[in-house]
């Protein structure tokens, strides 16, 4: 046995070319005339005209409603004169207290993270624990005779 006496078991089978002459005539099994028959060429998907019309948000991704940055911590704002109005003198302050008192509103069934803002309107003492706090609203605190941990 020699490399060019080798041919393969099958003949290999070509596709016969539609509408070069031949047994397929007229529409050549395409069956209609027009854009469809053409070479190349199809009609524009339905669903693409769709995704064009709903409104792009910024982002990556189709339509993504959050930023890019999914992984950063979002804090709800609460003033020292919120927490002036809310709290007695030696009081602690936790993010539950603050849900508790009505002056946060929960979020998914729990309580969010809260940032003390505010330079003034602090006199009581306060003790604040598990919550972030501006460096201004941190001299305030302390400066009342209250502590942040």
């Amino acid at each position: 046995m020699q490399k060019n006496t080798l041919a393969p078991k099958t003949t290999r089978m070509k596709s016969p070319r539609i509408g070069r002459g031949g047994k397929r005539g007229k529409t050549s099994g395409r069956g209609t005339k027009g854009q469809n028959a053409r070479a190349g060429h199809r009609k524009r998907p339905e669903m693409r005209d769709l995704i064009k019309k709903i409104p792009k948000l910024r982002g990556h991704g189709k339509n993504r409603a959050r930023t890019v940055r999914v992984d950063r911590l979002v804090y709800v704002p609460v003033s020292l004169a919120k927490l002036e109005a809310a709290f007695s003198a030696g009081d602690t302050v936790t993010s539950a207290t603050l849900l508790k008192k009505g002056v946060l509103k929960a979020v998914s069934g729990r309580a969010p993270r809260a940032k003390i803002l505010g330079s003034e309107g602090l006199t009581k003492s306060l003790s604040v624990s598990g919550l972030a706090a501006s460096a201004s609203a941190k001299k305030a605190i302390e400066a009342a005779g209250g502590s942040l941990a």
